[in-house]
Order: structure tokens, then C-alpha cells, then sequence
């Protein structure tokens, strides 16, 4: 497997160093905001596992497991709302995840009751850091998938 090309965030100057940046405030900001790190894995898993991202579904299941993720919840992701090994806040934050990630599949891309169902685990700076880690994962998911970036043993020193 070979990427079509280098990952644009690597060749276009300061790219790299805005997305991280981007990634590294929203973490912060979910932190301080008390949404947990597994939460913030969660919403990268699963946004990356809708666009197909290998690469950051590599990366960010390493993170996840070393942030003591339970191994249920790693394999059921895919079929979280058949899954018993969620909390009402992590599925809250999840379907805010996907509708944030699949816009254009409905008319109301964002409906009020998905956001006001993560907005009674979290106030507006959780729900901020929250919609911008959903933010950040789709860029690098797009980078990435659009590129044809391939996934492998690298990825384990970016996973943080």
C-alpha cells in the first residue's frame, strides 16, 4: 500500500502545526471542562471509523487503550447504541458525533435534541471542546482518506 501522496498537513507550511494545535486545545479544553479523555477517544473512534480513516483509527485506539478504554467498548463502537458498555453521556456525545460528522445525510444535520442531550452532561465549554474535537478528527480524517494515507506501526508515536 502506498499513499497517493505526502499528507498535505506534512507539506503545506504550517499545517501540521495548526491541526495539532487545533487537536491539542480542544483536549485541553475538554479537560478542564471535566469531559474525559475516553470520551474525547470515543468521539475520534467513531467519527474516524464513519469516514473510513485507518490511519486515525490506528492512532487514536492505541491512545484509547493506554487511557484504559475497555476493550467491550473498543469492539462494539461500530454498534454502540446495541452496546451495554456505554454511559447516557458517552451516548449522548456519540450521536452528536455522527450527526456532526454525517451533515449532509438530513435536512436538520444537528438536531436540537442531540445537542441538548449532551448539553445535560456538559456545559457550554464541554460542549465546546467537545464539538471541537468532533471538528478536528473529520479535518484529519479527511486529509488522510482524501490522500490515501496507510495506517501502520508509525502511527504509535503520534497516539497520545
Amino acid at each position: 500500500m502506498q499513499p497517493r501522496m505526502d499528507n498535505p498537513a506534512l507539506s503545506v507550511p504550517g499545517a501540521l502545526e495548526a491541526l495539532q494545535g487545533l487537536s491539542q486545545a480542544a483536549g485541553e479544553a475538554a479537560r478542564k471542562a471535566g469531559v474525559p479523555e475516553t470520551t474525547i477517544d470515543l468521539v475520534s473512534l467513531r467519527a474516524s471509523q464513519i469516514n473510513g480513516c485507518a490511519v486515525c483509527l490506528d492512532m487514536h485506539s492505541r491512545a484509547a487503550i493506554r487511557r484504559g478504554i475497555s476493550p467491550e467498548q473498543l469492539a462494539t463502537l461500530a454498534a454502540w447504541r446495541d452496546a451495554p458498555y456505554f454511559d447516557e453521556a458517552e451516548r449522548a456525545v456519540l450521536a452528536l458525533t455522527e450527526a456532526g460528522t454525517r451533515l449532509a445525510d438530513r435536512a436538520d444535520a444537528v438536531p436540537d435534541e442531540l445537542y441538548e442531550a449532551a448539553a445535560k452532561y456538559y456545559d457550554d465549554q464541554g460542549i465546546a471542546a467537545i464539538v471541537t474535537s468532533i471538528a478536528a478528527i473529520n479535518a484529519w480524517n479527511r486529509l488522510n482518506v482524501i490522500t490515501g494515507q496507510v495506517a501502520g506501526e508509525w502511527t504509535a508515536r503520534w497516539a497520545s
